[in-house]
């Protein structure tokens, strides 16, 4: 083993005992808290089974903060803990071998230390169940398993999202081998929603918390609670760094209640840009994920091939099986078909330079795209065309130089159509994105509109962008970095040598009571609040 690794090592080790001793100083104040008697004394549930296994990932720490932050508020709340309750899960879904068995040796160790065994509802195996169902699921081609109900519950439906993300892929073809793991899922579906029907009729909680509500077992628990008509939260990473997005409605679309007028005060919009100014420099990272180590400017060369065409058209595609994705759909019924449309896009037009970039995070290590658009690019006729230039993940050109030198720029529904509108570009939508709940961008009803639309803003030798646009877009921004993204940076602090994974900063138990955002969550938690700073803080 090289002296790096055994470092590591050590300081992964260390770090766990930092977590352990943090979680019982945590534990040990609580209980000695004096018993508080709420007019409301049913408790809230939490439940994140797909975000973390043996280590604190981001969105596991704000679910145990926003627990505690109730818990220091009187509040009871209860955990429901997976304790080998799946057949497989999605965190332990091993893409080489579809039928590795879910770590549950890691998992349940590591949930005995975050959650008091008193508050824990066991999620457990029913394994005559699991196996009724699994036969009943045996001769079921791929298409019917994504149609198959539980008792009323769509849970095929509810599971193939989960299933996309743990292949790392859109379209998953009718093989023996993904149909078994797709079963596992199911059966595993059906064992949740019995055992959540029986939490819910015996404790009858408040509301329900969970984590993105789009993994299956995440998934399984909304959609049980919402059928007993008890309040769902759902919870994603916010814009900012170890900053949490909490909501009522869909996390991972990032739904908010922006007001739809007024402007920003000289004061938010000096703010905006100091922060924008940053980010044109790739310094930002989202969930512990730095995406731009660096980037770079235009080289001549580039600059050369540009000056060969008449317009620049940067086409910025996103991640796949993102579940940001089953929001996009919309005009198309995925990104590859919007790319498809494209080709036809770029023969017609070859006084049109395009130029495709993939996503940043399409080949991050651990998370590798199954189905990219690289391998798109190299099977497709778009690699055949002078006009066409492919830039890879790992590509560090600016992308923000290549918007303000575009005639139009297109997006599925990436965050970088919101910055290219702020920076007064035109920018045509193809799939449903957060800020198009806003009048930011051109957004097409359908898929032939799209292409129409398309074609006419290449063909125009001037485009008029609404006023609108750029004044929605930075206000939709300012509202997701500094209204809805909850801030609890003083309470997390990075796990060393692991990306997307924390700790707990060694802070006093007294503090979290006291936090703007532990205050905010548990406003709308208990009352139905906002999930929004009512004012803005200070940097």
């Amino acid at each position: 083993m090289r002296a790096r690794d055994i470092y590591d090592r050590i300081a992964r080790i260390q770090a766990d005992r930092e977590l352990g001793r943090q979680i019982q100083r945590m534990e040990a104040y609580l209980q000695s808290l004096p018993v508080r008697h709420e007019a409301d004394a049913r408790p809230v549930l939490f439940f994140n089974a797909s975000t973390r296994i043996h280590r604190l990932s981001i969105n596991a720490a704000f679910n145990l903060l926003a627990s505690w932050g109730l818990r220091l508020a009187g509040v009871p709340v209860l955990y429901a803990v997976c304790q080998r309750g799946m057949v497989q899960c999605i965190l332990g879904t091993n893409r080489e071998n579809y039928t590795s068995l879910p770590p549950c040796k890691h998992c349940i160790p590591f949930s005995d230390l975050l959650y008091p065994p008193e508050l824990v509802m066991p999620l457990i195996l029913d394994s005559e169940l699991v196996t009724r169902v699994d036969q009943e699921l045996q001769d079921l081609s791929f298409r019917e398993l994504v149609g198959w109900k539980y008792k009323g519950i769509p849970a095929g439906e509810l599971c193939i999202p989960g299933l996309r993300w743990a292949l790392r892929r859109q379209n998953l073809p009718d093989e023996a081998g993904i149909r078994d793991l797709f079963r596992k899922y199911l059966s595993s579906a059906a064992n949740l929603a019995e055992r959540f029907e029986k939490f819910l009729d015996d404790k009858r909680p408040r509301s329900l918390v969970v984590f993105n509500g789009i993994s299956y077992p995440e998934a399984i628990a909304r959609y049980v609670a919402q059928e007993q008509a008890i309040p769902v939260i759902t919870h994603e990473v916010g814009l900012r760094p170890y900053s949490a997005f909490f909501t009522y409605k869909e996390a991972t679309f990032r739904d908010v209640d922006l007001p739809k007028e007024g402007s920003l005060s000289q004061e938010e919009e000096d703010r905006l840009a100091s922060y924008l100014q940053e980010r044109f420099k790739g310094k930002f990272s989202m969930a512990g994920i730095q995406f731009w180590p660096e980037i770079t400017d235009i080289p001549e060369k580039l600059q050369k091939k540009m000056d060969q065409y008449q317009q620049l058209v940067p086409v910025f595609t996103n991640v796949i099986f993102d579940t940001s994705q089953i929001h996009a759909n919309t005009i198309y019924e995925d990104m590859f078909a919007w790319l498809d449309d494209l080709e036809r896009t770029i023969n017609d037009h070859p006084e049109t330079l395009f130029i495709l970039r993939a996503h940043p995070d399409e080949d991050r290590p651990g998370k590798e795209s199954r189905e990219s658009v690289m391998a798109w690019y190299e099977r497709s006729q778009v690699r055949d065309h002078a006009n066409v230039l492919f830039f890879p993940p790992s590509e560090t050109i600016s992308s923000y130089e290549l918007i303000r030198r575009s005639k139009v720029v297109l997006v599925y529904n990436s965050s970088i159509g919101l910055e290219a509108s702020i920076m007064g570009a035109p920018v045509l939508c193809a799939g449903r994105a957060r800020y198009t709940q806003l009048t930011t961008t051109f957004f097409p009803e359908s898929r032939q509109d799209y292409v129409d639309q398309l074609e006419n803003l290449l063909k125009a030798e001037q485009i008029e962008i609404p006023p609108e646009f750029a004044l929605n877009a930075r206000r939709f921004l300012y509202y997701e970095l500094y209204r809805s993204s909850l801030d609890l940076s003083e309470f997390l602090r990075p796990y060393p040598h692991q990306a997307g994974m924390t700790l707990l900063a060694d802070f006093d138990p007294s503090e979290l009571e006291q936090s703007s955002a532990i205050q905010v969550i548990r406003e709308g938690i208990l009352n139905k609040e906002p999930f929004v700073y009512t004012k803005v803080l200070s940097e």
